[in-house]
């Protein structure tokens, strides 16, 4: 755990070290508050609550995290130094999960400074704020299954523009994967358990279900089996690549 952390410190610290986390930040920051206030009409609703705010933020990750997530190791591969990396007294599992967590830490910091928004919601009104923390929960979680997505395919190419354009496909595929749309396209010809299945797969209905304040066991089960297994798919991209 003591050179998971050291990975994590140094991977964190990087982020600060250039003007790309505040810019990131900064962005961020700006399209939640646009999403919230102008497109979602906060003030227009005339209820104390964060709906408009958490509503828009699977599609905010799913362009977003991938800009983060394509220099992880991408960026140690195209320098050189993957190797090096390897050459230190850690294990590979340290690495992945120390980088991942500092990337995942670095989202929850720019989540975490829009608690403007939550002073704003609380001054106009009396919101439940158990269900505001819930759906802290739920984004926090779903920006980690994002970002773990974005971890494994960094770890597969060299280009950092192929891996933001291959996880953002995915992340995409996952956000749609509970809509009629896609639905249709299975129910048509596939039996109905795979059909549910692949609704099961949607990133925004388990996030809906969280942000009504339920935290129901089997959603965070959800968000943690994807954390799992795309971190362990980076584990052997990077086995795979090191062998080749």
């Amino acid at each position: 755990m003591s050179r998971t952390m050291i990975i994590f410190k140094r991977e964190l610290g990087a982020y600060f070290a250039t003007p790309v986390a505040f810019v990131f930040i900064v962005i961020f920051l700006l399209l939640t508050g646009v999403f919230t206030f102008y497109v979602g009409g906060l003030y227009e609703r005339n209820q104390a609550d964060l709906e408009p705010f958490f509503r828009f933020h699977p599609w905010l990750y799913m362009l977003l995290i991938p800009a983060i997530s394509m220099r992880l190791w991408s960026e140690e591969r195209k320098a050189g130094t993957l190797e090096l990396l390897m050459t230190l007294p850690i294990t590979l599992v340290e690495a992945v999960i120390g980088k991942y967590l500092a990337a995942w830490c670095f989202t929850a910091i720019a989540l975490a400074l829009t608690f403007p928004v939550w002073l704003t919601v609380n001054y106009l009104g009396d919101p439940d704020n158990t269900v505001i923390a819930a759906g802290y929960l739920g984004s926090l979680l779903l920006a980690g299954a994002c970002m773990a997505i974005g971890s494994c395919m960094s770890a597969l190419t060299k280009n950092q523009v192929v891996a933001f354009v291959i996880s953002f496909v995915i992340c995409f595929a996952f956000n749609l994967s509970g809509f009629p749309i896609v639905l249709d396209l299975f129910s048509a010809w596939a039996p109905q358990a795979i059909v549910d299945v692949i609704s099961s797969f949607s990133f925004i209905t388990h996030f809906d279900s969280i942000l009504k304040g339920v935290v129901d066991i089997r959603d965070i089960i959800f968000f943690g089996s994807l954390i799992a297994f795309w971190l362990y798919a980076t584990i052997l991209a990077i086995e795979a690549k090191k062998s080749s």
